[in-house]
């Protein structure tokens, strides 16, 4: 039995030898830009983070009915080009002062876009377009 067994087993391993190396492979030199574009984001990830942690925005998310928690878990998952848009609204930002109202509706717009578009589900009373 073991002996019907080995030539077509045989053959099939053969094949698939000779396949094996046509398979597309997924591999790729990462370069300079790639790694230089990614290192703002995680600052631009802290930066939000300090400015949700102070005690005035805090006050304004809770009487938006947002818990600190769900702001600091979406801020994790923002993109790089919702970064990217909110970094540039903070550069049009008055020099010498930080305005933290103007930040926070900026991701407050963000918040209720995704929730619009069905992305997350922050705010109860906005309904995802279907």
């Amino acid at each position: 039995m073991m002996q019907l067994l080995q030539r077509p087993l045989a053959l099939i391993l053969s094949i698939l030898l000779i396949i094996m190396p046509m398979a597309p492979l997924q591999a790729a030199i990462i370069g300079n830009e790639t790694i230089i574009n990614q290192a703002p984001s995680a600052l631009t990830r802290d930066t939000m983070q300090e400015l949700l942690g102070q005690e005035s925005a805090r006050q304004q998310m809770q009487a938006w009915g947002v818990s600190p928690e769900l702001i600091t878990a979406r801020i994790n998952r923002l993109t790089d080009a919702e970064l990217a848009r909110i970094n540039q609204e903070a550069d049009t930002l008055k020099a010498g002062g930080t305005n933290v109202l103007g930040v926070l509706l900026i991701i407050f717009i963000v918040f209720v876009i995704t929730d619009v578009i069905g992305a997350t589900n922050i705010f109860p009373f906005i309904h995802p377009v279907k």
